[in-house]
């Protein structure tokens, strides 16, 4: 989850300066980059504990451990809570998921070594305080109530918050990861005709990257448990934004929609009070914009507010300067690069956003549905139109690898960009996802015994 935005602290004074936010993130092609985030669990290698906060091995140690790399520390109320360094940063979710939102780079060879040096990084220092990370969907072992917090101010509020509004908002919160891709538009209609296929393709995504498939040591009936949450997490912030495909979409009917989404929290540096996030949950921004928000009465937002409350929207696909694909579980390294790799050959060549909308444009408002609410269940075995969603998963990586052909962007080495989907192809042609490989261990030679996921599955 986002930390507190950068844009500016002018008041807003018109609505038309929230769409003229989103536009200034168009870009002319030769600027468009790929910036890949990651999720990942860590636990204390002696008895599998997720770290706290606090302590001789706790996150804080980490990130503080973490600074030698030439990481700034960023600090809230004293404390250490993330790292910043050329573009990048590293953050924490609310148990203590540590989080890499990487630069923006023009290849996913880039942003592929970024990723591992990162976790060479991570484990460098993880390593002196005898702990693991693990890339997965969902924590597999540990119950709700045993998840730790973290002092952010933002997640407190949420945490009070979630349980008024869905079942599943704190599992969301604690112990979910997921890996996700932020990419760029040229213009209105280019955002929107990228828009509509990612939203279409998502559930894809979410098939092959399914890797959720334990809770509390135990299968819990799900290979992408992970998606399933988000369906009873929030209904006002989360799902597939039937609008988007609605003649006429494009920034402002956006904006009408994050204005309708419930606000959290107004972040203020210095605050008299001391405390830098004020609870508006369940307030309305465009109360805001009148200066009548009871969070902050007579107070008119900024762009920072605006920037900072379209962040705590979590739909299937987001917009924001950019757009992010947020159907994915956590997984290893390799994956890491795939899914970057999927939707960069899909979105960032003509052709093939051309022939991902030709295999999307006829989907129904059913079908979009059914394929988001099955596949967190079924994966790449949920039946659709006559054969199942592995066939539309392989249809959809033939397109993704012709564009990253066209792109042609080369390593040192000569090779190009289609390695990277190679996990993903393996999976689509033996129908299996990753969630019931594990499974298989679990039943066959773990016997049972979920520790092994952590042994096996660390980075």
């Amino acid at each position: 989850m986002s930390s507190p935005s950068h844009a500016s602290d002018a008041p807003i004074r018109a609505r038309q300066q929230l769409v003229d936010y989103i536009a200034e993130g168009e870009k002319p092609r030769q600027d468009w980059r790929i910036g890949t985030e990651h999720e990942k669990f860590g636990f204390r290698l002696d008895d599998l504990r997720p770290p706290t906060f606090d302590g001789e091995r706790g996150i804080e140690a980490l990130l503080q451990g973490m600074a030698r790399f030439g990481w700034e520390e960023i600090r809230e109320r004293g404390r250490t809570i993330a790292l910043l360094r050329d573009g990048a940063s590293v953050t924490l979710e609310p148990a203590g998921q540590l989080e890499l939102s990487g630069a923006p780079l023009e290849s996913i060879h880039q942003t592929c070594s970024e990723v591992g040096a990162h976790l060479l990084e991570v484990k460098t220092v993880a390593d002196e305080l005898r702990l693991g990370f693990l890339g997965m969907g969902f924590q597999p072992k540990w119950r709700r109530d045993e998840m730790p917090w973290m002092p952010k101010g933002r997640y407190g509020i949420m945490r009070a918050y979630m349980p008024k509004v869905g079942g599943l908002g704190l599992d969301m919160m604690t112990r979910t990861c997921t890996v996700q891709v932020n990419l760029d538009y040229a213009d209105e209609p280019d955002m929107v005709k990228k828009f509509r296929v990612s939203l279409a393709l998502q559930p894809i995504a979410t098939a092959l990257f399914a890797d959720s498939p334990f809770t509390e040591g135990r299968p819990n009936g799900y290979l992408s448990y992970r998606s399933h949450i988000w369906t009873d997490t929030d209904p006002d912030r989360t799902g597939m934004l039937d609008f988007v495909f609605d003649d006429g979409f494009g920034y402002e009917r956006y904006v009408d929609y994050i204005l309708d989404v419930p606000m959290y929290f107004v972040y203020r540096e210095g605050a008299a009070s001391g405390q830098s996030y004020a609870d508006a949950s369940g307030q309305s921004f465009r109360d805001f914009l009148d200066g009548r928000l009871p969070a902050a009465p007579g107070v008119l937002p900024t762009l920072r507010d605006w920037s900072d409350h379209m962040t705590t929207a979590f739909p299937e696909v987001r917009l924001k300067k950019y757009l992010e694909m947020r159907g994915a579980d956590g997984g290893p390294w390799n994956r890491l690069c795939a899914l970057p790799a999927f939707w960069t050959g899909l979105l960032y060549d003509d052709a093939a956003l051309d022939a991902a909308w030709d295999l999307v444009k006829d989907f129904t408002l059913a079908e979009r549905h059914a394929l988001r609410d099955g596949v967190p269940r079924h994966a790449l075995r949920l039946p659709f139109r006559g054969a199942t969603v592995r066939e539309l998963a392989m249809e959809a990586l033939k397109i993704s690898a012709a564009g990253l052909r066209r792109r042609d962007a080369r390593n040192a080495q000569g090779a190009d960009e289609t390695r990277f989907l190679e996990p993903l192809i393996e999976f689509a042609e033996s129908g299996e996802t990753p969630a019931e490989r594990k499974l298989a261990l679990y039943h066959g030679e773990w016997g049972g015994d979920i520790d092994r996921v952590f042994r096996e599955f660390a980075y």
